[in-house]
């Protein structure tokens, strides 16, 4: 938010420099992000003089051009080439003499340099106003009156003083000082200085011959429509004085009647619109909302559809303006225009809001709408400008002033108790101060005790509602910088439960991280087509889109999204991995679960120069999936085909009812949801699950082993539903103790094998932990295991 500090001492007189009060408004919680100097016009004017032209006579070598002897009150006269149609000997012009910089409406600012211009010397240049930045026309030089003081600066003549410019970071909660006043109502808290307000006594109605009648049919979007008409006005260009003030915040001028109304909102707060009288068909505005899918057009040119739920300022026909967001593209005034009725509302926060983003309008009026404006305000910011516009415009007030304000805001009632006060601020701040600073605030004493006060907090404190939002006020103007920081810091010892839930994450995402995953948060808010069980789908009572119309049932839907997002973009070698929640309504219940997440697409590696590319498959996600199991140290879980329809295929872990992982290769119909062409996996984890079994854990530490580990190979054939894991069960249950370890390093299934059959091919590890194993024993154990296999999966030893 911009704000000019000539504008600030307008409304309090102090002695601080610009410098000084950027620190006080940082303190008193208005965090200013820079301070700069500025002019309302580019350049400042620098280095521009009046001058008088002496003489003016044809240029030798071009029709156009005049040769003139300029007086810049120098020891010397100067010869200025000049073209403008206008320029005469005995006139007062502005001169921009050798080395000023010229900062033009249009194009780039450039120096002025000596030169010869078809043979003729020019030490400077004659301006036009739009030349300097003063106007917009170019018919001919800027022309002064006669008695203008020649050598005199133009900063000087056209009274250009440097303003300066706070840059302030206004945070979502200090609605109340989003304009000049609010700003000033602070510092004039802080200095204990009196705020003067514009005076607006002078308004008064001159006749009634434009009463235009108004009716709210939403009086919860609108709690108060307030009105008045103007007649007889001349729309123009704003005055210097006006522009220059708005130029220095960033705004452009457009006209004074618009220019009025930007004027108001930066300095008292409060949104104003003016409608052109004439557009009123059927003499009366409506605030209602229209149907859905309503088209209407906006300043900008752009036609909308609108919402049913959006707010509408109408007359008897059509919409005109979006309520507290943006005008329509035939509400404004125009040159012609000669009767304005000019609009100050109080719309509710929460409406405007949700319309500016469904149309994705962020304008100057929605930015204080959606923040919270002062209902008591649109009265006085209604006389405000117009009498304004009488001023710059002319014409009379032609109706009495409509105010539509059925159930009045009333100011906030707070208890608060001194000791509360200091306690929460940790510090002793005498309750003679403490009261004074309130006051300061123009915060209401109705009753006072000698431990406390009941106090009424104006309506444009939108966020003091509690005694803790008083005492954040009491801090703000106390100063944060006077609290002392302590010289003993207390502290105590805490037992979190095991496992640390964060440190566990953040090992598993450490892992993966370092095997070339990258880390994604997906939004909670997706689109209900995703989802899988909509008997349980959590619905968003007020949606931003259809697109986030439902909580998550799944980490999939959105991670798969993301995958398109980079593939679309090129990055096809995808590795992501999320730790998130999903959503769920059961049994009229909301359950909250959370997951991990881990998705793999492309190729398996880079393109290097030293290898083949070759693309991910299921066993590269599973490589994955056991990292992280075995990471986490479980090793006693059962395994089995998954047969679903989130998975094309795939694999579960799991102990009893409860699977621990689930994960396999993404379904068509998925993929083609989220216009993913290329094949992906992933993994599903029940991530509560697994730290409950991570708590069960017990960590033993023993030493390495110092008897060799001895590997035996063995191959043979099973039926092709015999799956792997039973061979290694099998294993295990035959020496539990000597074998540490069966992997599995070769499978064949081709023609040189009977039908119905495949080759296994498996190597054993095993190890004593007492003593070195003998060939005799080793035998005796493979024999068993041999054995066993042969009797419960029916396997054939190849030799």
């Amino acid at each position: 938010m911009k704000i000019s500090y000539k504008w600030l001492t307008q409304f309090l007189t102090t002695d601080k420099t610009p410098a000084e009060l950027s620190l006080i408004l940082t303190d008193i919680g208005l965090e200013v992000e820079s301070l700069e100097t500025v002019q309302a016009v580019a350049g400042g004017l620098e280095g521009l003089v009046i001058g008088h032209v002496l003489s003016c006579v044809q240029h030798p070598n071009a029709d156009r051009l005049r040769v003139t002897t300029v007086n810049v009150g120098g020891a010397e006269n100067i010869q200025i080439v000049c073209g403008a149609p206008n320029v005469a000997a005995g006139q007062k012009v502005v001169v921009a003499t050798v080395g000023t910089t010229v900062y033009p409406n249009e194009g780039e600012p450039f120096k002025i340099n000596k030169s010869k211009i078809r043979g003729e010397v020019s030490e400077g240049m004659i301006c036009a106003e739009d030349e300097i930045g003063l106007g917009v026309s170019h018919d001919g030089i800027l022309v002064l009156p006669e008695d203008t003081q020649i050598g005199l600066s133009a900063k000087s003549y056209f009274n250009l003083e440097d303003d300066y410019l706070y840059e302030i970071g206004l945070t979502p909660n200090r609605a109340d000082a989003a304009s000049h006043l609010g700003v000033a109502r602070d510092l004039a808290a802080y200095l204990r200085t009196p705020l003067t307000m514009p005076d607006v006594t002078a308004f008064k109605t001159a006749n009634e011959q434009l009463n235009i009648a108004v009716s709210v049919e939403d009086s919860e979007a609108c709690p108060r429509y307030s009105s008045v008409s103007i007649s007889g006005i001349t729309v123009k260009t704003s005055p210097d004085w006006l522009q220059d003030k708005l130029k220095v915040i960033g705004i452009r001028p457009i006209n004074n009647i618009v220019d009025i109304t930007n004027y108001v909102l930066h300095e008292l707060g409060q949104p104003l619109h003016a409608f052109d009288a004439d557009s009123l068909k059927g003499g009366q505005i409506i605030v209602k909302k229209c149907a859905e899918g309503t088209p209407f057009v906006t300043l900008d040119g752009v036609e909308r559809k609108l919402s049913a739920e959006d707010v509408m300022i109408c007359n008897a026909e059509e919409p005109m303006c979006i309520a507290g967001v943006f005008g329509g593209k035939n509400s404004g005034v125009n040159e012609n225009t000669t009767k304005v009725f000019l609009e100050s509302a109080y719309f509710d926060a929460k409406t405007v809001r949700k319309t500016a983003k469904r149309h994705g309008l962020k304008t100057d009026a929605s930015f204080r709408y959606e923040r919270g404006t002062d209902p008591e305000m649109t009265i006085f910011a209604l006389k405000r400008a117009a009498l304004l516009i009488q001023e710059l415009a002319g014409g009379e007030i032609s109706s009495v002033v409509s105010d539509v304000y059925p159930s009045p805001v009333a100011p906030f009632d707070v208890e608060v108790n001194y000791n509360n006060i200091n306690k929460l601020i940790g510090a002793e701040i005498p309750h003679a101060e403490i009261k004074e600073i309130i006051t300061a605030l123009s915060i209401e004493v109705v009753a006072e005790t000698a431990e406390g006060l009941s106090l009424k907090v104006p309506s444009y404190k939108v966020d003091v509602t509690r005694e803790c939002d008083i005492t954040e006020e009491v801090l703000r103007i106390y100063g944060y910088n006077k609290i002392a920081i302590p010289s003993k810091i207390n502290a105590s010892l805490s037992n979190t439960s095991k496992p640390d839930v964060e440190q566990t994450q953040h090992v598993i995402a450490d892992m993966l991280t370092a095997n070339g995953f990258l880390e994604i948060w997906c939004n909670s808010l997706t689109k209900g087509a995703y989802s899988k069980n909509p008997e349980e789908a959590v619905q968003i009572l007020n949606p931003l889109s259809s697109d986030l119309n439902v909580m998550r049932q799944g980490l999939l839907m959105p991670a798969l999204e993301s995958v398109a997002y980079n593939q679309n973009r090129k990055t096809a070698d995808i590795k992501f991995y999320e730790f998130g929640k999903t959503y769920h309504l059961i049994n009229e219940k909301y359950v909250e679960r959370p997951r991990l997440l881990i998705l793999i697409s492309g190729s398996n590696q880079s393109e290097q120069w030293n290898h083949k590319v070759s693309p991910v498959s299921f066993y590269h996600l599973k490589a994955a999936v056991d990292a992280v199991i075995s990471r986490l140290g479980i090793s006693n879980y059962q395994s089995a085909d998954v047969s679903d329809d989130n998975f094309a295929y795939g694999l579960k872990y799991f102990r009893g009812d409860k699977a621990i992982v689930t994960f396999g290769a993404v379904t068509t119909a998925d993929r083609k949801k989220a216009d993913v062409d290329k094949e992906v996996f992933y993994a599903d984890f029940d991530w509560a699950l697994l730290l409950d079994i991570v708590r069960k854990n017990k960590i033993v530490n023993k030493e390495v082993s110092k008897y060799p580990a001895v590997r035996r190979d063995l191959s043979m054939l099973v039926d092709t539903d015999v799956t792997f894991d039973q061979l290694k069960t099998i294993a295990f249950k035959t020496e539990k103790k000597l074998i540490k370890s069966v992997q599995v390093f070769d499978v064949y299934v081709g023609e040189k094998l009977p039908e119905g059959k495949k080759s296994y091919a498996l190597n054993f590890t095993l190890q004593d932990e007492e003593q070195t194993l003998t060939d005799k024993q080793i035998d005796a154990v493979m024999q068993k295991i041999i054995s066993n296999l042969a009797q419960t999966a029916k396997a054939e030893i190849r030799k």
